[in-house]
């Protein structure tokens, strides 16, 4: 039995058990959520359970609590649960009940966000699609069809988590819980006109007629009817105000990265100005903010929104999408926290007091009695600054936040990262055949062909063209369009097939060949160089969708598929042939869905011949051995072109490796100071949005695995290869100036001597030491993790001072000071860089 299967049923046992110990009662009052008649200061994190695997839930929940957050946050996802209507899912990765008890069982909080529109890049934004063919339903608006299905489901989660006693009445962890989402946006309320208003009062009262005993909130919702708490989501909310005084100010959504899309770049928030907006926040009255992600996961399957939405939903977050820690950030945003809650008993017992300490630069301080606690901000971009608080001198570096728990002494500074941080690297491997692979096959793959146009008995004519979704009902990504036609003479040499849509792509074949594709925008107008012959010829289209629509006004209304008008222009003598309202006959699917291709069981799979290569809609399979060690697992799909993988049955995704990130847009570094937004800080600029996919650990066996890809536009399975992700390097880089340790703050305030500033080093896993020193420099080094160089400044003794202390053990910490190294350059201020190796 693998150590996560261990871990997964030590905690569930654990779950079992934890929620007959205490009842509390949950209410607010305008500082913060009272619980049991104490106000608190809660810092969370969210974590979607069906981007990660119940096999992961409690390491990373674990990760969660270790990192300084006290309440994990998630949405209920509507299109998990009941896919068909009154066919409830509540299994495996869809086990509510068991994700939020392993949360319980951690000690910590669950505020539950039912929604159940939860928008989250999410396929359809959490809905199921057999919504949308209730007669005379229209979404989230005061339509009696619609209200009818959003309370049966609500109430059906109230009543599940209320059965298994998971409320923080009945003993269980959940002590917040959300009702529709973001509904208040400018560019959503709005649009829905007069009936707006009338849905949110009903959701309100709906929501609170269930009986939870804990409250609900309403993000972005500025007009949140009482006793509804609105709250804030977005980069950075200090300035915002809840819309009573009797309410508290939380954040629901602190985005600590964002999403990635086919087609475009990676982005990342740098953690120093993540810390600036937590900080913040606190500083001007906040008392409970959650980060949008902290562990992002994974969209297996066809989940992913958007469209375009990447398999991926990495999120930048503090956790990254394989469960391992991402530092720095994690770490520092560990110490803000630790920070906070160092302040906690001051934060809890007033309200700030806001004073200006010169332009950009301003003090809240939280005094009632002898408890004192103040937070000091400079929130200009470009110039550090010195202030006067209470008699002394502060230095604040632009766009940052200096922690005071005692009003007089600086334990954290939000642009000094005292956290180590670490470089991850893929290590690829070849696929490892085994006993089971294919006999026959020289390469390992078997393949069947996916035929082009009509395959299937239940394909269906129609004149005219037809939207996809109303004819998919998101069953399948795929909707083939088909129509023959006789032509006298055949086509001009400058033919060419118009084919207008509403995306997300379409591939066009003509007579069994494909003759052209077009991708998000170039597939709503795309023109076809075809080549026809005299008599019959067949038209096939293959419209497919990338991820259905999760957010904006009436987004359930917006269509896929083509649309027309399809033309044949240039035909002789220049004529144009409009076949837009021509019998079409229509196939939902693919052929190799239908026969159950994915598991690798079905089908007539061709061993014996020669393997095709770059040929479009094949299905390919395989045999494999599950790499050696517990590393996290992906398979590089370089080489292939889109499509869709099974790991034994098991959806891990849509993937896309030709999808190219635009060549422009992405900087080295990208500086922190000054307002972040989704496009400031940008990598993998002319490179696939993503070529590497997760594999789940628990999806595989040690041996007798099977993969089977189903390639749309041509691709060489040959050339795809695990990959397992590591640690390859740990660095830390601390200057004099940096504030001890965060830990070391009651040790230094009970023993009055004055901690200086410490480098620590901690290899990630339990079984590893510090191997080597690849780097160490005291002085004035530059550079960053896995680049940094000696500056003009440097200590001789820097080197062999670091492998002493280090080299041999898990961890190490060494004081940064001319006392440890000398002094190798006077009246400069000094740094120590360091980058160390584990095994």
């Amino acid at each position: 039995m693998r150590t996560t299967q261990i871990l997964f049923l030590f905690f569930w046992f654990l779950g079992v058990l934890a929620y007959r110990s205490f009842c509390a009662n949950v209410t607010y009052d305008h500082r913060a959520l009272v619980i049991d008649g104490k106000r608190r200061i809660l810092i969370s994190g969210s974590i979607h359970y069906p981007r990660s695997t119940p096999e992961m839930w409690p390491d990373l929940i674990q990760k969660s609590k270790d990192g300084g957050l006290n309440v994990i946050e998630t949405y209920v996802f509507w299109n998990k649960h009941e896919p068909v209507r009154g066919q409830y899912n509540f299994e495996g990765g869809n086990d509510l009940v068991k994700f939020v008890r392993l949360v319980g069982a951690a000690g910590l909080y669950v505020h539950l966000r039912i929604g159940p529109y939860v928008c989250a890049e999410w396929n359809y934004g959490g809905f199921p699609l057999w919504l949308h063919f209730i007669p005379g339903i229209q979404f989230r608006t005061d339509n009696e069809p619609f209200k009818r299905e959003m309370q049966r489901f609500t109430a059906k989660i109230v009543d599940l988590m209320k059965q298994e006693k998971l409320y923080a009445a009945q003993g269980g962890p959940i002590i917040l819980s959300q009702i529709e989402n973001e509904y208040g946006n400018g560019d959503i309320e709005p649009r829905y006109g007069p009936a707006a208003k009338p849905y949110v009062k009903w959701a309100a009262a709906m929501a609170t007629s269930l009986n939870t005993g804990v409250p609900w909130v309403m993000c972005q919702q500025a007009d949140a009817p009482d006793p509804i708490i609105n709250t804030c989501n977005g980069f950075y909310c200090d300035q915002f105000t809840p819309n009573s005084n009797s309410k508290p100010k939380l954040w629901t959504e602190n985005w600590s990265g964002w999403f990635r899309s086919f087609g475009g770049a990676v982005p990342y928030r740098p953690v120093e100005d993540l810390a600036f907006a937590v900080a913040r926040f606190f500083q001007r009255g906040g008392t409970l903010q959650n980060y949008y992600m902290y562990h992002g996961g994974t969209n297996f399957d066809r989940t992913s929104g958007g469209p375009f939405i990447s398999t991926s939903y990495d999120y930048d977050a503090p956790i990254d999408e394989y469960g391992i820690i991402r530092q720095p950030k994690w770490g520092h945003l560990k110490d803000v926290h630790k920070a906070i809650m160092l302040c906690e008993e001051a934060l809890i017992a007033t309200d700030p007091q806001i004073k200006s300490l010169g332009p950009n630069l301003e003090a809240a301080v939280y005094q009632a009695g002898s408890t004192c606690a103040a937070f000091l901000a400079n929130v200009g971009t470009s110039s550090d600054a010195t202030v006067n608080f209470n008699g002394n001198s502060y230095h604040l570096p632009a766009w940052s936040v200096s922690i005071l728990p005692d009003c007089k002494n600086v334990v954290l500074n939000t642009a000094k990262v005292n956290s180590p941080s670490t470089i991850s690297s893929f290590t690829r491997e070849i696929f490892k055949e085994d006993g089971n692979s294919l006999e026959g096959s020289s390469s390992g793959w078997s393949w069947i062909g996916e035929p082009v146009g009509i395959s299937k008995a239940n394909a269906f004519s129609q004149a005219g063209l037809l939207e996809q979704i109303n004819t998919t009902a998101d069953r399948s990504d795929y909707l083939w369009y088909s129509l023959s036609i006789d032509l006298d003479d055949g086509g001009g040499p400058q033919t060419v097939l118009h084919i207008e849509s509403l995306g997300h792509a379409v591939h066009a074949f003509i007579n069994g060949k494909l003759a052209g594709s077009g991708v998000h925008d170039a597939a709503k107008k795309l023109d076809v160089p075809v080549t026809l012959a005299a008599g019959k010829n067949t038209i096939d289209l293959l419209s497919l969708t990338v991820g259905l629509q999760n957010y904006g006004a009436f987004f359930d209304t917006w269509g896929a598929g083509i649309t027309g008008p399809v033309r044949l222009n240039g035909l002789k003598n220049a004529s144009t042939l409009d076949l837009s309202s021509q019998q079409w006959t229509y196939q939902v699917g693919l052929q190799g869905e239908e026969l159950g291709y994915s598991d690798g069981s079905s089908g007539k799979w061709n061993s014996g011949s020669t393997l095709p290569k770059n040929q479009p809609l094949t299905w390919y399979k395989t045999n494999f051995a599950a790499p050696s060690g517990s590393n996290p697992v992906a398979i590089d799909f370089t080489g292939m072109g889109k499509g869709e993988a099974w790991v034994n049955g098991q959806s891990i995704g849509r993937f896309w490796p030709t999808y190219i990130a635009p060549k422009s847009g992405c900087n080295e570094a990208c500086n922190y100071r000054g307002t972040y937004n989704s496009n400031k800080c940008l990598k993998n600029c002319g490179k696939p949005s993503q070529s590497i996919y997760h594999v789940p650990r628990s999806w595989l066996r040690p041996s007798g695995n099977i993969l089977v890809l189903f390639e749309e536009i041509g691709g060489d399975p040959t050339q795809i290869t695990f990959a397992t992700r590591q640690i390859e390097s740990l660095c830390a880089h601390v200057s004099e100036s940096h504030p001890p340790p965060v830990d070391s703050w009651n040790t230094e305030t009970e023993s009055g001597r004055k901690l200086g500033p410490v480098l620590s080093l901690e290899c990630p896993n339990p079984d590893q030491v510090i191997s080597s020193i690849k780097f160490a420099s005291f002085g004035t080094p530059r550079g960053t993790c896995g680049n940094f160089n000696h500056g003009r400044c440097t200590s001789k003794r820097a080197l062999s001072i670091l492998q002493k202390a280090c080299v041999g053990s898990r961890s190490c910490s060494i004081g940064v000071s001319i006392d440890t190294f000398g002094n190798p350059c006077s009246d400069v201020a000094k740094s120590l860089a360091v980058e160390a190796a584990c095994t």
